[in-house]
């Protein structure tokens, strides 16, 4: 598999993938982060491509999944606050938010998260209570679960994970 940024080109292709994401998260108990505000919206992937934060993972030349990352001081103003915890370090960071894959190959997500934290060393993210699937990804790739977040688009609790080289 590659990553590479997304373009324009790529759109189509990403809304399908975050269109199947809603339905898988849906049928697995998770129908309440992506699925009642139909997120995310083109609008939002179109400046994530324009800021160049947007990405694809292909494989064999076909986008399989898509992610947005950035890195920085203080880049995610909702992790600002963080209740019932704190974050492990206070440098520099990476985040990956909006991840999705088509569901066409296994290990998509898990090769995603990989390749953002070998570009910085030091990843947070977080994900709904409900995101059981995501949460045992995190774990497993040795994320650890830090306290609670609360983001802009609605005042749902997301769990937030933070994972230091």
């Amino acid at each position: 598999m590659n990553i590479r940024k997304t373009t324009l080109s790529d759109l189509p292709t990403v809304m399908n993938i975050y269109a199947h994401a809603r339905k898988f998260m849906a049928e697995h108990g998770n129908p309440s982060q992506w699925g009642p505000r139909n997120w995310p919206p083109e609008e939002l992937i179109r400046k994530d491509i324009d800021k160049g934060c947007s990405y694809v993972c292909e494989d064999e030349g076909v986008v399989v999944g898509t992610f947005f990352f950035d890195r920085g001081k203080e880049i995610d103003p909702c992790y600002l606050d963080i209740t019932e915890g704190d974050w492990i370090g206070d440098d520099t960071y990476g985040v990956v938010h909006r991840i999705a894959s088509d569901g066409s190959r296994k290990g998509v997500g898990s090769f995603c998260v990989e390749w953002a934290f070998g570009q910085c060393g030091h990843l947070r993210m977080d994900t709904h209570g409900d995101n059981y699937v995501m949460q045992n990804m995190l774990k497993k790739l040795g994320f650890v679960h830090c306290g609670t977040i609360y983001v802009e688009e609605d005042d749902a609790p997301r769990l937030a994970f933070e994972k230091l080289a």
